[in-house]
């Protein structure tokens, strides 16, 4: 990429989160026509979903843009109560306990999710699948006691694992699982459908633009900050080094958007860690291995649901197999970048068009 002096006011997501991967900016590059009157709303950040949130309104007068900014976070501030697995009153927690004894019923929002979360399952051959809970489980209980988990082990729990044993009721808006033991983890997808959820209050609350960034998940729309052409989000360079598990910051390139969502998974700021060896935060529930050929996947794509799930089908799914499902997907781009200690960097045909040049 070409190298170029550039002021930036600088929001530091990545800093401060394990799971960020992109940076927002506002700054230089060619000046947009912005009327005067016109005004950008910065949240600054918020804890919400268990992780910092950070939400943009462009409108017309101040009012407006706090009143999308509140509608936003409302909006984030319902998902997560419906569907954290840290909330022991959430419907997804409500699920875990009871629906392997019985069919149970979740409200629309948490239905759709699951709808949703099936539909890629099907079509990424299972490599995104929201059964994979027992396995997380077992891995975080593995890094605790310092052992990777025995085949008989990850045998034991995959036979309480798979998209196939998720039983939705679209008619009663009911889930039960055909096997005791399955547990349902949604944090692969569940931050996406948070923000298509607050892109679509902003509107409604009369903001001309904004942006809502969940640990480094976003999405854009309309109008962009005073003095910009296109939001401009930076993706992190995850190549670790002597100073940390990545380079402090740096940035690999930077992506210029309007009306698209982006999401990254990888394994460069989360990782499981155990004698000494790194193993992803991502499963991949067909061997039960926490491994991926990427230290990270980035998506962009309209929705930032559909991003959040391809980010991580293709981190299981590797290279070509990733490359070639995104690539027969309409609108949709990833840039990918291998693990250590390559550090190889791969496009699909039409990730350039973002690009900054």
């Amino acid at each position: 990429m070409k190298k170029r002096d550039r002021l930036f006011v600088e929001v530091v997501v990545g800093l401060l989160l394990i799971t960020a991967a992109v940076y927002f900016f506002v700054g230089t590059g060619q000046e947009s026509i912005w009327p005067a009157e016109r005004i950008d709303l910065d949240s600054g950040m918020r804890l919400t979903m268990g992780t910092f949130c950070h939400v943009v309104a462009v409108a017309n007068d101040e009012a407006t843009a706090k009143g999308a900014i509140n509608a936003a976070f409302e909006q984030l501030n319902k998902v997560e109560k419906l569907m954290s697995t840290h909330r022991a009153d959430s419907e997804i927690s409500r699920v875990n306990a009871m629906a392997a004894k019985k069919p149970v019923l979740v409200s629309e929002p948490t239905f759709r999710v699951m709808e949703k979360a099936v539909a890629f399952a099907r079509l990424s051959d299972g490599a995104f699948d929201i059964t994979v809970g027992p396995l997380i489980e077992l891995w975080q209980q593995a890094e605790l006691v310092g052992a990777v988990p025995a085949q008989d082990e990850l045998k034991r729990v995959q036979a309480v694992v798979g998209y196939d044993k998720l039983l939705l009721d679209a008619n009663d808006l009911t889930v039960r699982f055909a096997v005791d033991g399955m547990k349902l983890d949604v944090g692969g997808i569940a931050k996406g459908f948070a923000i298509d959820s607050a892109i679509v209050a902003m509107k409604k609350a009369g903001a001309i633009g904004g942006l809502v960034d969940v640990g480094g998940d976003m999405s854009c729309f309309g109008a962009p900050p005073k003095g910009a052409q296109k939001w401009r989000i930076g993706l992190q360079d995850s190549r670790r080094s002597a100073e940390g598990p990545v380079e402090n910051g740096k940035l690999l390139l930077v992506l210029c958007l309007n009306d698209v969502a982006v999401a990254t998974s990888g394994d460069y700021r989360r990782f499981i860690v155990i004698e000494g060896q790194i193993f992803s935060h991502i499963i991949d529930t067909q061997t039960g291995r926490a491994d991926s050929e990427f230290s990270s996947a980035t998506i962009i794509c309209p929705a930032a649901v559909d991003a959040d799930a391809l980010a991580t089908a293709v981190s299981v799914l590797g290279r070509e197999k990733g490359l070639e499902l995104v690539e027969s997907l309409p609108d949709t781009e990833a840039i990918l970048i291998t693990a250590a200690p390559d550090y190889k960097l791969f496009k699909t045909s039409g990730a350039e068009q973002y690009v900054e040049k």
